[in-house]
C-alpha cells in the first residue's frame, strides 16, 4: 500500500495541480456566489445524494442505485432550472473586468496604481454626514473596473468633479434626482436618478427596504462599492460583493474608502 502511494506521488504531474487548483478556484467562486442564499442548502442536498447514491452502488443495493440513478440524471436538469439566476450570476462574474482584473494581478504581479485618478473620498464622506444627521437617504455607486454603462444609462447623464455640495442637492428630497443611485467613476459623478437591480438573496432582512436591497443587487454582480445613507434611521452603511457594513461611523467610512480606492 506504501509502495503504491509513493508510485502515485511519483507519476504526480504539474498539470495535475493545476487541475487541482483550478477545480479549487471554481468551488471557492461557487461558494461565494451561493453563500447566504437557500440555494446553497439545495447544492449541499443534491451533493449528499450523489455520496448516497455511490454509496449504494459500492454495497450493490441494485434497486436504490437504480431509484438514485434515476434522480440525479433528471436532478441536472432540474439542477439548472432552479439555479438559472445563479448561473447567470456566475457568467457575468466570470465575464466581468473585475474577475479578470484579479488574474492579471495573480499573474503579472504588479498593478497600475498610477493610471487612475485618487478617489475624492473627503467629499464623499462630507455630503454622507450631513446626509446622515438631515436623515436624508441616499444610495451612491463608486466604480472600481466595471464601467456599470447599462447603470449609467437608466439615469439622468452628467459629468462634474466630486463635490460634497452637488451631492446633497441630488439627494435633496424635493429634487428630481433624488430618487436613484448616483455612479462614481473616474473621480467624476457621471449620472444620478439611476435604476439598479434589486437583489433576491431571500435572507436579507426585512428591516432593509429598497435602497438597501438595490446596494446589494449591484454589487453581487459587478465589483462597485456602494454607499448607503438610511432615511430612516440615519445610519451610514457600505457594500462589496453583496456584503453589507451596517451602522458604520464617519470615520470608519473615510478609512475603508480610503482603502478600496486610494491604497
Amino acid at each position: 500500500m506504501i509502495l503504491n502511494i509513493i508510485q502515485g506521488l511519483l507519476s504526480f504531474r504539474i498539470i495535475d495541480f493545476v487541475d487541482i487548483l483550478l477545480v479549487a478556484v471554481l468551488f471557492y467562486y461557487l461558494y461565494k456566489l451561493l453563500k447566504g442564499t437557500n440555494a446553497l442548502n439545495i447544492l449541499i442536498g443534491f451533493i449528499l445524494v450523489y455520496i448516497a447514491s455511490a454509496i449504494v452502488k459500492f454495497l450493490d443495493m441494485k434497486l436504490l442505485t437504480e431509484i438514485l440513478d434515476q434522480f440525479i440524471s433528471v436532478g441536472v436538469i432540474a439542477l439548472i432550472v432552479i439555479f438559472q439566476s445563479e448561473i447567470r450570476r456566475f457568467l457575468i462574474l466570470l465575464g466581468s473586468n473585475g474577475f479578470l482584473d484579479k488574474w492579471k494581478k495573480l499573474v503579472f504581479w504588479k498593478t497600475n496604481k498610477h493610471s487612475k485618478n485618487n478617489l475624492d473620498v473627503s467629499s464623499i464622506v462630507l455630503a454622507c454626514n450631513h446626509l446622515s444627521q438631515s436623515y436624508t437617504g441616499a444610495l451612491i455607486v463608486v466604480c472600481k473596473t466595471n464601467p456599470l454603462e447599462q447603470i449609467i444609462q437608466t439615469g439622468d447623464m452628467f459629468e462634474s468633479d466630486i463635490n460634497s455640495q452637488l451631492l446633497e442637492t441630488i439627494f435633496f428630497k424635493n429634487t428630481p434626482l433624488h430618487d436613484g443611485a448616483v455612479v462614481i467613476k473616474d473621480n467624476k459623478i457621471l449620472a444620478a436618478r439611476c435604476i439598479l437591480p434589486v437583489s433576491k438573496n431571500n435572507n436579507i432582512p426585512a428591516s432593509m427596504g429598497l435602497r438597501h436591497r438595490s446596494a446589494i443587487g449591484i454589487t453581487e454582480t459587478t465589483d462597485a462599492i456602494s454607499v448607503i445613507v438610511s432615511e430612516k434611521t440615519g445610519k451610514i452603511s457600505v457594500v462589496k460583493q453583496g456584503l453589507v457594513r451596517h451602522g458604520i461611523s464617519i470615520d470608519e467610512l473615510q478609512t475603508y474608502l480610503d482603502k478600496e480606492f486610494n491604497s
